[in-house]
C-alpha cells in the first residue's frame, strides 16, 4: 500500500520531513504552502500553494485526493491552521501528526519578559524612545504603530509593503539561519536596546537570543498559543518514525 501524505508546511521541519519521504516508495507526498512568501525555498516533493477554505475545505481536499495522513508542520504560531487541521483530519477520518519544535527556554544571563501578544510586548517597551529589533512576521507589525516614538529595525523574508506608518524604521530582508557573531554586530551597529520576538523555537533564529544575552539586551518574548489536540512530536525525525510504524503495521496486516 502507498500512503498518501499531505504536509502543511512552511517550516524547516516540513522540508526535512519532505526530503525523507521523497525517496521512500511507500509514500506519495505533497507539501502545502500558504503562499505568503514571495520566493519560498524549493521543496523536494510536489507543492500545493494557497488556502483550503477553512476546515471544511481542507477536509474535502483530503477526501478528494485520497490522503491517508495529514502532517501539520506549520509554524508554532499558526494556531488557526492547526485547529483546522485537527477538525479536518477528524472529519475525513484520517491520521494526523502534529510537529512542534520545542520552545526556547531562558538561560542564565537572559533578560526575557513574556507576553501574551504583540501589542502587550510593544506596550512593555515603555514611553521613552528606544532602539528596537523586531523579528515578527511582516503581516503582524501593525501594533508597532501604537508606539511611534521608537526606532524599529525590522527583519523579514519579504518586503514590508506598504512600510509602517512610523517615522523611524529600517527594514532588512534576510532569511535564516543566522550567525551569532553577525547578529551581535547588527545589534551593536544599530544601538539596539530591546528585542521583540516570538518564541518560535528552533536553531535558525536562535542566534539573536545568544547575541542579546552577550550584550545584556532585554527581550520582550511573545508566548506561543496553546497547542490543541494530541501531544505533538518535536522533530521531523520523530514524525518519520511514526509514519514508519504506521506503514509497517499496515504491511503486516496485509492491507
Amino acid at each position: 500500500m502507498t500512503f498518501r501524505v499531505l504536509i502543511l508546511g512552511g517550516t524547516t521541519e516540513a522540508r526535512v520531513l519532505a526530503e525523507r519521504l521523497a525517496g521512500d516508495s511507500r509514500f506519495e507526498t505533497t507539501i502545502s504552502l500558504a503562499g505568503r512568501t514571495a520566493n519560498p525555498i524549493s521543496q523536494p516533493v510536489p507543492v500545493r500553494t494557497g488556502g483550503f477554505g477553512g476546515p471544511v475545505g481542507l477536509a474535502q481536499y483530503l477526501r478528494d485526493n485520497g490522503i491517508d495522513v495529514l502532517v501539520d508542520a506549520t509554524h508554532p504560531f499558526a494556531a488557526n491552521i492547526s485547529r483546522n487541521a485537527i477538525a479536518a483530519a477528524s472529519a475525513a477520518a484520517i491520521r494526523l501528526i502534529s510537529v512542534r519544535r520545542p520552545q526556547w527556554q531562558p538561560e542564565p544571563g537572559d533578560k526575557w519578559r513574556f507576553h501574551s501578544d504583540i501589542g502587550a510586548a510593544i506596550k512593555a517597551l515603555g514611553t521613552a524612545p528606544r532602539h528596537v529589533f523586531v523579528t515578527l512576521g511582516r503581516q503582524e507589525l501593525e501594533p508597532l504603530c501604537a508606539a511611534p516614538q521608537h526606532f524599529y529595525l525590522i527583519r523579514s523574508v519579504d518586503p514590508v509593503e506598504p512600510p509602517l506608518a512610523v517615522p523611524n524604521a529600517e527594514y532588512i530582508l534576510h532569511r535564516g539561519p543566522f550567525d551569532t557573531a553577525a547578529e551581535e554586530a547588527l545589534l551593536l551597529k544599530h544601538r539596539i536596546d530591546a528585542i521583540v520576538a516570538k518564541n518560535s523555537g528552533g536553531e535558525a533564529s536562535r542566534a539573536k537570543l545568544v547575541a542579546a544575552r552577550r550584550l545584556a539586551i532585554p527581550v520582550e518574548m511573545i508566548s506561543r498559543p496553546p497547542h490543541e489536540g494530541d501531544s505533538p512530536v518535536a522533530t521531523a525525525e520523530e514524525a518519520m518514525r511514526v509514519l514508519d510504524h504506521w506503514a509497517a503495521s499496515t504491511a503486516n496486516r496485509g492491507e
